[in-house]
Parts: structure tokens; C-alpha cells; sequence
């Protein structure tokens, strides 16, 4: 059982960095700071808004971030024999979203394509998302680990909604469903998050917590999966 839980973990971290590798290059051509680059035709008439235009920018250079660190937070090996790794890269990931990648991101969803029930959706991601990651630095710093586990998850299962959000774009693409434009952008943009955290919720009560051997809040002057 022990096999199958480490393969699960294996390939579900070499699905989500390989996803972190094609938003590597779909972010590239954005370097170029051009306003007609691939998504950007769709945003012509908030261009030339700057808040938005610095708000794209930033979330999209920061996105592989946290997606990276906060992978990390979910290794029990790195968690049990490089604690300070596990801290710091948390660190990291807190801080980006909070300052950076959750209050851009609330700004694009103010904006968002798709009308008002989209922009609806993606400024609830963003507040949950922001909302979520202060709960998981808050219980880190109060020492409350299983807690801190539980709004954690939750945060990482938002921030992977960057990756659900194109991979639901291309299958409903694919199944050729009679849907308008506008109404497929909207089902995807609520769909990318909100099974995330149905998702995040059955591992928390079936898997997580039991894999991370925590059943018990730990000791604040301990030295373990502290942010």
C-alpha cells in the first residue's frame, strides 16, 4: 500500500511539474511585453488599462513560482529530511501569493472575458485563494499542523486551477459540446477551481493528513512543517 501511495504521489507531481513546464512556454512569448502576443488579442480594450496591463504581467512571470514551491509542501521526504527546504520554499509561496500572485489576480478577474458571471468566479478564486494561504502562514506560525495542512492543500488546490483551467479548455474542445463561446469560458472558469477543492477535500479526509503521519497538533517550538 505504502508502493502504491509513493507511485500516486510520483506521478502526480510529474503531471503537475510537467504542467508547470508548458506554462513556462506558453509565458515566454509574453517576455516580449507585445500587446497582440496569443491571449492578449482577446484583451484589447483593457490594454491600455495600466493596473491590468501590470497586474497580467506579474501574474503570469510568477505563476511557475508558486506552483513549484508549493508543490514542495506536500513532500514527506522533504518535509521529514529537509525541514528548512519545506519552511523556506513555504515561505516563498505565501508571500507570492499574498502580495503578488492573489491581488493581481483579483485585478484580471475584474476584468475577466466572459462576462459578469466569469468575473464573478474568478474574483471568488482569487479571495479564497488569498484567504486560504493567510490561514495556512496563521496555523503555521500557531503551530497547528494539522490545520495548517488542511488550509494549505486548499491554497495549492486553487493555485492549480491555472493548470485545470487549460486542461478543461482543451477536453471540452475536444468533445465539440453545442456550447457558445461565452458560455463554454464561463462553465471552465467555474469548473477550474471549484473540483479542485471538492478534490482537495476528499484527500484531506481520506489520504493527506494519514501520509503526513500528523494526527495530532505538534509543538510550536518544534522544528517540522513550520512555514
Amino acid at each position: 500500500m505504502r508502493i502504491l501511495k509513493n507511485i500516486g504521489w510520483i506521478l502526480t507531481a510529474t503531471a503537475i511539474l510537467y504542467g508547470a513546464w508548458l506554462m513556462l512556454l506558453l509565458t515566454i512569448p509574453y517576455a516580449a511585453f507585445e500587446k497582440y502576443t496569443d491571449f492578449l488579442i482577446t484583451k484589447q480594450r483593457v490594454y491600455p488599462i495600466r493596473h491590468w496591463r501590470v497586474s497580467f504581467y506579474i501574474h503570469i512571470f510568477v505563476s511557475i513560482t508558486v506552483l513549484i514551491t508549493g508543490l514542495l509542501q506536500f513532500s514527506k521526504y522533504l518535509l521529514d529530511k529537509y525541514p528548512r527546504l519545506h519552511r523556506n520554499s513555504g515561505k516563498i509561496y505565501a508571500l507570492v501569493v499574498i502580495t503578488l500572485s492573489g491581488p493581481t489576480g483579483l485585478i484580471m478577474g475584474l476584468y475577466a472575458n466572459g462576462g459578469i458571471y466569469a468575473r464573478i468566479s474568478f474574483v471568488l478564486l482569487s479571495l479564497l485563494w488569498i484567504g486560504f494561504t493567510i490561514m495556512g502562514w496563521r496555523t503555521a506560525m500557531q503551530g497547528r499542523w494539522p490545520e495548517h495542512i488542511t488550509w494549505m492543500l486548499r491554497s495549492y488546490a486553487l493555485t492549480l486551477s491555472a493548470l485545470t483551467l487549460r486542461l478543461y479548455a482543451l477536453i471540452l474542445g475536444l468533445m465539440h459540446l453545442p456550447l457558445r463561446p461565452a458560455t463554454a469560458y464561463i462553465t471552465i472558469s467555474w469548473l477550474s477551481w471549484t473540483l479542485n477543492l471538492l478534490l482537495a477535500e476528499l484527500l484531506l479526509r481520506r489520504v493527506l493528513i494519514k501520509r503526513m503521519g500528523i494526527t495530532t497538533a505538534a509543538s510550536p517550538d518544534g522544528d517540522t512543517a513550520a512555514i
